[in-house]
């Protein structure tokens, strides 16, 4: 009896499925099209932001204030990174889903599932080449960084770390979402419809909380939309954080139990129920969280210090009563300057907001609209002011507090700069697009040489077994 070797038997089943899907993906056209066509969209939008921040910074030589208001993270840094957005929405979803559809289509999944590693391995080499794969679609968009600095171009470290890990969260929520809708549908064109149909509904979420304050806005405050938004500003929140990682889990895990052919329906839904539940349970918690930190270099999300360290010292609850329209640009700017720094400074604070309409036309006349109240310790006041000179000591007075002195941050310099985007062009449109077509090819290559080299192998052991069965039968 030939008996297999040992080695074969603990042979590193990990590493073998995790090569297993690298060379999948890069057997497949949709992932070097998702990279030609990334490529492209990075280009586009890098050497136009370069163009628009060089005719801004073109006034600033003649306006020093208007350098103060020059960021490379809105200038340069959000644009660039637009491109992988959509890239994010529309295109890198297709290649997580052909790694289950296509496999479910041939039937190779289900050998695939009866191998001797675990289900959780097989799942987790899936995700895992799909984590790589998407390092090198947010590639050219680093390169469009590096171009910048060599440029002269400044950068913020922080700001960039920040704004590439929203990306990577809205990213993983999105394949979160791919693989569930590929482990549903039998093909991959229904698994895209799905999975699109998702991304839309929340921006269908996003807009129609627009216009509310209650529940609906705190369930569209945990939307991968409003989460990269956030990032996009320079904030960081270990609350959204730790909901966009919750739901790409759970997603996930959802994934792995429908294609699970070791389970029943029964069985299916009732594990489907149970992780439902318990993300419901931990994004419920991490909405709690008001953990914040500010990563833009100009601290515009912040207070000054002094009023930073004044206002969380308070500690019973703030209600502010907003007599605006949601649409209202007072309403736009005081939401941003005041009470989103209201709410991410102080422990408790409570909004309401009072409309009748979503743009105020028709409230113009009502003597009330446009007023601002505020209560703190059963104490009120009415504003109508929507600046932080006005607004800040108004709290300070109903909180019967002195505003503390700290030494102040320094002046956000600004960071003018006429760059040029010759190279740009060069690398976007010429290098870049050849070295993805020339690794296109390669890998191609080197996929088929791997199919050859395993048919010559088995081959060969064809050959040694019939030369032993032969040998026996002589004997």
């Amino acid at each position: 009896m030939h008996l297999p070797d040992s080695h074969k038997i603990h042979r590193p089943w990990l590493g073998t499925l995790f090569a297993k899907e690298i060379r999948d993906l890069m057997a497949g056209r949709a992932f070097w099209l998702l990279l030609l066509l990334v490529c492209l969209l990075v280009g586009y939008s890098y050497i136009q932001a370069v163009g628009l921040y060089g005719e801004a910074s073109r006034s600033a030589g003649q306006l020093p204030e208007v350098a103060r208001n020059l960021s490379p993270l809105d200038g340069i840094l959000v644009p660039t990174f637009g491109a992988l957005y959509l890239a994010n929405t529309f295109l890198f979803p297709f290649v997580a889903i052909r790694s289950i559809t296509h496999e479910k289509e041939t039937g190779s999944l289900k050998l695939l599932l009866q191998v001797p590693p675990s289900f959780g391995a097989v799942l987790g080499a899936k995700i895992a080449a799909l984590a790589g794969a998407w390092v090198l679609v947010a590639a050219p968009a680093l390169s469009a960084v590096a171009l910048w600095m060599m440029a002269g171009g400044h950068i913020h470290l922080p700001e960039l770390a920040n704004l590439l890990l929203g990306h990577w969260l809205y990213g993983a929520v999105v394949l979160g979402f791919a693989l569930v809708a590929a482990a549903l549908a039998e093909s991959g064109a229904t698994a895209a419809i799905i999975t699109l149909a998702a991304t839309l509904g929340f921006w269908v979420l996003d807009f129609a909380a627009a216009g509310d304050s209650g529940i609906l806005k705190s369930i569209a405050s945990l939307s991968p939309t409003a989460l990269l938004r956030g990032f996009e500003r320079g904030i960081f929140s270990l609350g959204s954080a730790l909901a966009a990682m919750t739901a790409a889990l759970g997603l996930a895990v959802i994934a792995g139990i429908l294609i699970d052919l070791k389970q029943n329906a029964v069985r299916k839904l009732t594990l489907t129920a149970t992780v439902l539940t318990s993300a419901a349970l931990l994004l419920a918690g991490a909405a709690q969280l008001h953990v914040f930190a500010d990563t833009s270099q100009d601290r515009r999300n912040s207070f000054s210090p002094a009023d930073a360290e004044t206002l969380s010292g308070l500690k019973q609850g703030l209600t502010v009563v907003v007599r605006l329209a949601p649409e209202d640009p007072r309403y736009i700017d005081f939401e941003r300057n005041i009470l989103g720094k209201l709410q991410r400074t102080l422990p408790n604070v409570k909004i309401l907001l009072e409309s009748q309409s979503r743009t105020g036309a028709l409230e113009e006349a009502y003597e009330k609209y446009g007023t601002i109240l505020y209560e703190y310790g059963g104490r009120q006041s009415e504003s109508r002011s929507t600046g932080v000179g006005e607004i800040l000591p108004l709290i300070y007075s109903l909180a019967q507090v002195t505003r503390k002195v700290t030494p102040p941050d320094p002046p956000y310099p600004g960071y003018p700069l006429e760059a040029g985007a010759r190279i740009a062009e060069v690398w976007f449109y010429g290098v870049l697009p050849l070295l993805i077509l020339a690794a296109w090819i390669t890998s191609q290559g080197g996929v088929s040489f791997a199919h050859a080299r395993r048919g010559v192998r088995n081959a060969d052991n064809s050959f040694l077994d019939e030369g032993k069965n032969a040998k026996g039968d002589l004997t």
